[in-house]
């Protein structure tokens, strides 16, 4: 099996791909039992420093299986980009005082301003948040 990523052409292991799939049985999330189960997954493989391509792909089922659940449920594309932002900094403990905040916004002030909502985040800065949140940075972006 191979995984098209971005130009990359990944080569995926049927075999190892299958016992990851067995191991974490993903599936469409039905409860908030379910999705908790599975954000703990997530954050798991996201701590590890150097993920392999089976471990990538069930990385990405399982958060298109958590993003559908919170979509249907918790309808957060209702919501603003800087709630989302806040949200997902809380939910990864990254402060608005880390380096990577304060290099996307260029400053801690800016990143201040659209904490408070003074200051739109541009389209460069919703690629970046987009990338390091690993989520589709449309989720930063007025409509």
């Amino acid at each position: 099996m191979t995984k098209i990523s971005g130009k990359i052409t990944l080569t995926i292991n049927s075999e190892i791909y299958s016992q990851l799939l067995s191991k974490y049985q993903p599936r469409i999330i039905q409860t908030e039992a379910e999705n908790e189960k599975f954000l703990e997954v997530v954050e798991e493989l996201l701590a590890r420093k150097n993920l392999t391509p089976e471990e990538n792909t069930i990385l990405d089922l399982l958060v298109k299986l958590i993003e559908d659940f919170e979509n249907k449920h918790y309808q957060l594309n209702k919501s603003t980009p800087t709630p989302r932002m806040l949200h997902l900094m809380e939910a990864q403990d990254i402060r608005k005082e880390n380096f990577i905040f304060i290099k996307i916004f260029d400053s801690l002030e800016n990143v201040d301003k659209v904490i408070n909502g003074d200051l739109e985040i541009t389209s460069q800065q919703a690629l970046e948040l987009g990338n390091l949140f690993n989520v589709d940075s449309s989720l930063f972006l007025n409509e």
